[in-house]
């Protein structure tokens, strides 16, 4: 096979055999295609697509181009949950300890956050102490004895996605369908859980800007990851708005355990037991959704849900005191409040604008190897839909930077105030089960 044929290939609109996938693939992974070729046939992508036979192929080939974890010595139904990415999304904090409460067996693996939007493993390293790097054998212990793991992805799993995503992230070849699809559950196949639920985001912070396309990225992902063995479902969410009030990594740290605590934010607190709903329902641990949801919220009010995080962060060695002082926390010596300069009500808060201006504060990177301060972000002190009075307080943003008076302007450039009442858009708009 010859790389520029297929190249030519695709980029004339046809259809490439698993066999010419693989080529091109596993080339790029080894090294013998070079970056220039590889970013000529993701752009012929980008602008041509994929078929369905092509999207699963790819996927199944990036899969396998690394380690495929096997959990076949954890007990139960092990249970996977993902988010397509979103600014303010703290959800797998919250999530995997009720989960994990209510008997599912979470033993799952994160990754970092990479321009506007967060990180899982950013988050924990919040958290003193807190060990994202273990061994495979004690990782699997730890579920076994603790109900629950939350460490950084491996750097072999989908060795090809890692090469290949690096590759889109600076071609601009990010927004496709099959490229997401195959880069989302290559690693989530290859993580090895039993089932795997999908929190797919659609907005302004999000990848797939429209519901109807967010739509299409679902069900072919729900699609692929059951006919993979993997009992998948997914919910589409909006991300117009950020998610919850806090933007940042010891931030949605503290937010994720008053959630826990039961005094979380209403938009991040009815997600996550919805997500949690689902998850103990894909594990086996409820007969319906609605008795998952029951589970979780109890798992919540009796404080069974915030004891497993106490649990979970002495486990991976983190100082489990912070869940009563977050002081022990990373923090900013500066804070500073963006105000209302005028009466009314918030209408809208775009979710991309606060992520971009959060990176600015150092909650973010720009490039991977950019080091990020914990304690930078920011807080949302009012949602869309509130009201507003002139001089009220819009948000709160806490960094170190020098250019603080930057951030501010691009906070209050994210927030639109108007004179008429406005309903918040709605938060969870379709499932695939």
């Amino acid at each position: 096979m010859n790389t520029v044929d297929l190249i030519i290939k695709k980029r004339n609109g046809n259809v490439l055999s698993q066999e010419e996938i693989e080529f091109l693939v596993n080339g790029y992974t080894n090294g013998t295609i070079p970056d220039y070729q590889m970013s000529a046939f993701l752009m012929a992508v980008y602008f041509k697509g994929m078929n369905h036979d092509e999207t699963v192929a790819l996927t199944k080939i990036m899969r396998d181009s690394g380690d495929v974890v096997n959990l076949g010595n954890i007990d139960g139904i092990k249970v996977d949950k993902h988010s397509t990415g979103g600014v303010g999304d703290k959800t797998t904090l919250i999530v995997a300890p009720i989960a994990a409460a209510c008997g599912v067996p979470i033993a799952k693996m994160s990754g970092r956050g990479l321009g506007f939007t967060g990180g899982t493993v950013d988050k924990l390293e919040s958290i003193p102490g807190y060990h994202t790097a273990i061994e495979e054998s004690d990782f699997i212990n730890q579920v076994n004895e603790t109900g629950i793991a939350l460490i950084g992805q491996t750097g072999h799993i989908a060795l090809a996605d890692k090469k290949i995503y690096a590759l889109r992230d600076v071609t601009g070849t990010v927004e496709n369908l099959s490229l997401i699809t195959s880069s989302i559950m290559s690693k989530k196949l290859a993580a090895g859980s039993d089932a795997i639920v999908l929190d797919v985001k659609c907005g302004t912070g999000a990848f797939m800007k429209k519901e109807d396309d967010a739509c299409q990225l679902a069900s072919l992902m729900v699609e692929i990851g059951n006919a993979s063995g993997k009992r998948t479902m997914a919910v589409i969410t909006d991300m117009n708005q950020p998610l919850g009030n806090a933007v940042g990594n010891t931030l949605e740290v503290i937010e994720a355990i008053e959630t826990l605590k039961g005094k979380g934010p209403d938009d991040i607190t009815r997600l996550s037991v919805k997500l949690s709903a689902l998850m103990i329902y894909a594990g086996g641990k409820a007969e319906t959704i609605e008795e998952g949801q029951v589970m979780a919220e109890d798992a919540i009010n009796s404080g069974h849900a915030l004891d497993k995080l106490r649990q979970l962060i002495a486990a991976q060695k983190g100082n489990p005191q912070v869940i009563d002082d977050y002081s022990l926390m990373p923090s900013t010596n500066n804070c500073y409040k963006v105000i209302a300069s005028t009466d009314g009500y918030i209408s809208s808060i775009d979710a991309m604008k606060i992520g971009v201006a959060s990176q600015h504060t150092g909650a973010g990177r720009a490039t991977k190897e950019d080091v990020i301060d914990l304690g930078a972000g920011i807080y949302l002190c009012k949602k869309t839909g509130d009201h507003v009075s002139s001089g009220d307080t819009i948000a709160i943003i806490h960094t170190d930077k020098e250019n603080y008076r930057e951030i501010i302007s691009e906070v209050e450039a994210a927030v639109s105030i108007c004179d008429k009442s406005v309903v918040p858009p709605e938060l969870i708009k379709r499932y695939f089960i």
